[in-house]
């Protein structure tokens, strides 16, 4: 990868802004297939999101993605609009070249493929990819102004490394979750710019708060971890996923709660079901006729021990053998266990979120190769009004509309 000149203006086919998993991409693919491209990115390191994901190990893909009906691993205001590019770049293209690279990986849980060593492995590939291409890389480098032409077919990109001239642009540049590794706004402002929608940025894939004195008896549980079923919405939004879920001092986390997350809207309540597949109310009434064991003891058998204390705990008709306790008491224990309704009070940002939902407008863009509105500027990866589900899904969008964006430029 070469450096910019002092001065001068430098042409380039192509800018790539954004040097994360879909700029990478992207810029590669482009560069290979003849075009000069310039990649060019603020920050001093590039993914700094493939680097912390999947514990260090990369969750890159999921091989459980529907080709045919991939939109509903997806949200936003159009979550068709990703079918295009998804199935066109399946998961099986970025796993075939993840092989050629000689990347050994494996299957973690519900189609999630991680690394066997560490993420950088990743980064390493997709910059081979750039180099391949003879991408042209300018970091840190930070755009100061974008400009169309006169004639409406170049753009000019004024940056701290001197004057640009491109015949398109790629935005890559992610959203506002994770801001300690360098999230920024810049796409949703330049899409406003050329008058684009930007659908209004939220955090997704985020831990759940519950403010207050309410939260006081369940923050005792904070660190605990086990399988529930949780589901909001009403009617045909309703949404549940079967997960792990996770107790902290201010509220819930764990996969359970990232997923429907990017489904929960402020003031609705979550449903949590302790016990998935357990008919707790006729277990707990067979335990009334035969046991002479406290309450909490029978319920330790169906749950974790210290949710069963906690629950029974805040009920003094059950501090007793579950044969005293009457039974509109264990009835309604059971009713907790398997419906528990608890409204969050917020989420945990953007410091705690995995990815923005939000973003520019999918009605301002092509679903075949991401160029918006304005004619040579195109949008991908996680800047667009596309949130995937939690595990390699979101990667698997930055790869596809990369894909799709580098085959049209």
């Amino acid at each position: 990868m070469s450096a910019p000149g002092s001065s001068g203006v430098s042409s380039f086919d192509v800018a790539v802004i954004g040097a994360g998993a879909a700029g990478l991409f992207c810029a590669g693919v482009a560069g290979q297939r003849g075009l000069k491209v310039l990649l060019l990115d603020h920050s001093e390191r590039v993914a700094e999101k493939i680097r912390i994901s999947g514990g260090g190990r990369a969750n890159f893909t999921n091989r459980e993605l529907d080709v045919q009906a991939p939109q509903r691993h997806f949200v936003g205001d159009n979550p068709n609009f990703c079918r295009s590019a998804l199935s066109r770049y399946a998961p099986q293209r970025f796993i075939e070249l993840v092989q050629r690279h000689g990347i050994s990986f494996h299957e973690k849980h519900k189609g999630q493929l991680f690394c066997d060593g560490p993420s950088q492995q990743i980064i390493d590939m997709l910059l081979a990819e750039c180099a391949a291409g003879s991408v042209v890389h300018w970091q840190p480098c930070k755009v100061q102004e974008i400009a169309a032409g006169g004639d409406g077919s170049r753009y000019c990109i004024e940056t701290d490394r001197g004057s640009v001239d491109a015949a398109r642009i790629v935005v890559a540049t992610g959203g506002l979750s994770i801001p300690q590794i360098g999230a920024s706004d810049f796409g949703y402002k330049l899409a406003a710019q050329f008058g684009l929608r930007v659908v209004t940025p939220r955090p997704a894939l985020v831990p759940l708060t519950f403010g207050g004195d309410a939260w006081a008896p369940y923050a005792e549980l904070a660190g605990l971890a086990l399988p529930v079923r949780i589901e909001t919405g009403a009617k045909k939004e309703r949404i549940a996923f079967l997960e792990d879920l996770l107790f902290t001092h201010r509220g819930l986390s764990g996969p359970a709660v990232l997923q429907i997350s990017s489904y929960w809207k402020p003031g609705a309540p979550l449903t949590l079901d302790f016990a998935p597949g357990v008919d707790v109310a006729a277990a707990l009434g067979d335990a009334k006729l035969r046991s002479r064991r406290r309450t909490a003891n029978e319920l330790a058998s169906l749950v974790p021990s210290r949710l069963a204390d906690a629950w029974v705990g805040q009920e003094a008709a059950l501090q007793r053998p579950i044969t005293e306790a009457s039974d509109k008491a264990i009835a309604a224990l059971s009713e907790r266990i398997a419906r528990w309704q608890i409204t969050p009070s917020g989420t945990e940002g953007y410091k705690k979120a995995e990815v923005t939902a939000g973003g520019v407008d999918t009605r301002d863009l092509s679903s075949q190769t991401m160029e918006s509105k304005q004619p040579g500027l195109y949008f991908i990866g996680e800047v667009v009004d596309v949130t995937g589900w939690l595990g390699g899904y979101n990667f698997q969008w930055a790869w596809a509309s990369a894909y799709a964006c580098a085959q049209a430029l």
